[in-house]
């Protein structure tokens, strides 16, 4: 299993009890939840097209 990165996370208290309903709905924890609705943008953006660097640097070739 690779290492996750670990980042700091701001959110207002009314969207982090938007998450944790959102997770509860989906009997996940807020971190899981939180990562899918991150890991569900990125891959709607590639389909979409709208999405173009192969890395995740934002420098485009």
């Amino acid at each position: 299993m690779a290492e996750k990165k670990q980042i700091p996370l701001r959110l207002s208290e009314k969207l982090y009890a938007e998450i944790a309903a959102w997770a509860e709905d989906d009997f996940r924890s807020v971190n899981g939840q939180i990562e899918y609705l991150l890991s569900e943008c990125v891959r709607q953006r590639k389909k979409d097209g709208k999405y173009i660097p192969e890395t995740m640097d934002g420098h485009h070739n």
